[in-house]
């Protein structure tokens, strides 16, 4: 199973709802709340004798839900080399960012 696979499988049992959580959703789409939202970021490369060794890609997790103190938050916050980013509130939705090593 590919890294990203293994990412959205975290997610969905961290949602417990696979129809809810969207990896690089089109504009278009109908998004179901509380949901997860996530795509590729950046990348770290660590490098050894000029020779890049380990790749770690970077990915930003959004969850979005109507309530300030959603459970999931914590659940995001608890994966290994995670870091809270930022949060911010569209119309009645609140978003916490996070970028996740993975």
């Amino acid at each position: 199973m590919g890294r990203r696979l293994e990412l959205n499988q975290k997610l969905v049992d961290i949602l417990g709802d696979s129809k809810r959580v969207y990896f690089q959703p089109p504009e278009n789409i109908k998004m179901e709340y509380p949901a997860i939202v996530y795509s590729r970021d950046a990348a770290q490369t660590d490098f050894a004798d000029d020779n890049p060794y380990r790749n770690t890609q970077r990915w930003q997790v959004t969850v979005i839900d109507q309530s300030p103190d959603s459970p999931f938050l914590e659940k995001v916050a608890a994966l290994p080399m995670t870091l809270y980013a930022r949060n911010f509130k569209k119309g009645q939705l609140n978003h916490d960012v996070y970028n996740v090593y993975f």
